[in-house]
């Protein structure tokens, strides 16, 4: 008996998903890695090895569980490392990346550190998330001084679209940002680099302060904005994910790819709820299979990833720090919203919101770290 293809539905959604969680923020994963000191190559290898996770990790979670498994990269974690202090080295970048992702692995693996992990407060990692987002959102205002037309188009272009048509709202304000660049002649010649899909491995360096400040924040900002969410999309859709080895296995595409520069390998939130939907598949014992039709698109865009980190590496840096603030604005708006919701731990929440949207940077520590330790000290005095 010949195998029947899964149905148009389910090729669509899991094309969308791709296209959403790929194009709509490139531009931060890219603008991170080289803030991190990545050179082109590196960069190009980031990217390829994150696409990879995705695909093989997503791929193999969705046909042993048997439900639609959707990973991506860490938005909020490519938004920390842009924040990161400058002067960091890749290999200790690398070597932050190898930490968090250690971390996760454990926090699939041993029930004791999952349990402590599931106890920080939501409100203190939201607002450490919220604090490392905002100033990416108030620098897209501020270029408005230097390039009003390029700000007030995507601004222009990103509300109506999110209104109209929510989902592709990114998409088309890359589009209009390219346009726009296109039509002045400001896009420079892309620079030199492989064209197809490539590994460059790096020998970490593992620093202490780097761990604590960069790595031990990329953790808990990639458990509970990415996976905690993405399990929610999962029970939403009727599903009962085991929450242990979807973290264990996203975990452990990320610890295999870290090396590679993949900063963050987890299960995703908003493309996870495209293809978890009765439109993507009416069966919903067969609606996995979206998932693998998924990893299969983030295969193909592996083998292209170095070509589409050239591009963007060609665009002027004003026309990426605009993109940037503007994909990062529902992220913020999420975590003001969590950092507000609980009032037990709101006061702590401000707290680590402005320690960590401070840019402070103490004993080679930053903000992020700063933020969290002034968040759990404030909590600990209220409750007692």
């Amino acid at each position: 008996m010949i195998a029947r293809l899964p149905p148009i539905p389910a090729w669509s959604a899991a094309l969308i998903a791709t296209l959403v969680g790929f194009g709509g923020t490139i531009a931060l994963v890219v603008q991170a890695m080289r803030h991190l000191g990545a050179s082109t190559d590196q960069t190009a290898s980031a990217v390829t090895a994150l696409c990879l996770g995705i695909a093989v990790g997503g791929a193999a979670l969705s046909f042993r569980l048997r439900i639609p498994v959707v990973l991506a990269w860490s938005t909020p974690g490519a938004a920390l490392l842009a924040a990161a202090p400058a002067g960091l080295s890749w290999p200790v970048a690398v070597g932050a990346f190898l930490s968090a992702a250690a971390m996760m692995v454990a926090a699939g693996a041993i029930p004791a550190f999952a349990r402590a992990a599931e106890r920080i407060p939501t409100g203190i990692a939201a607002a450490m998330l919220a604090g490392v987002l905002l100033p990416f959102c108030l620098q897209l205002f501020r270029l408005a001084a230097v390039d009003p037309l390029l700000v007030g188009l995507l601004l222009a272009v990103f509300i109506v679209a999110r209104r109209r048509l929510p989902l592709y709202a990114m998409l088309l304000a890359l589009a209009a940002g390219m346009a726009l660049t296109l039509l002045r002649g400001d896009i420079s010649a892309l620079p030199p680099g492989d064209t197809l899909g490539s590994l460059s491995a790096i020998v970490p360096a593992f620093d202490v302060r780097v761990i604590l400040s960069l790595g031990l924040p990329l953790f808990l900002v990639t458990l509970v904005s990415q996976n905690l969410p993405g399990l929610a999309v999962l029970r939403s859709a009727g599903y009962e994910p085991p929450a242990r080895p979807l973290v264990l296995g996203s975990g452990l595409a990320w610890l295999v790819t870290a090396p590679f520069g993949a900063h963050g390998v987890n299960l995703a939130a908003i493309t996870a709820a495209i293809c978890t939907n009765a439109e993507a598949h009416p069966d919903r014992d067969k609606r996995w299979t979206v998932g693998v039709i998924y990893a299969g698109f983030y295969l193909l865009l592996a083998l292209i990833a170095p070509m589409a980190v050239r591009l963007f590496l060609a665009l002027p840096t004003n026309v990426i720090a605009a993109l940037t603030g503007l994909a990062l604005i529902p992220a913020l708006l999420g975590a003001v919203e969590t950092m507000l919701g609980d009032e037990t731990t709101r006061e702590p929440a401000i707290l680590t919101f402005l320690a960590a949207g401070s840019g402070l940077t103490l004993f080679g520590l930053g903000s992020a770290f700063w933020g969290l330790a002034v968040g759990f000290v404030a909590l600990a005095i209220l409750r007692r």
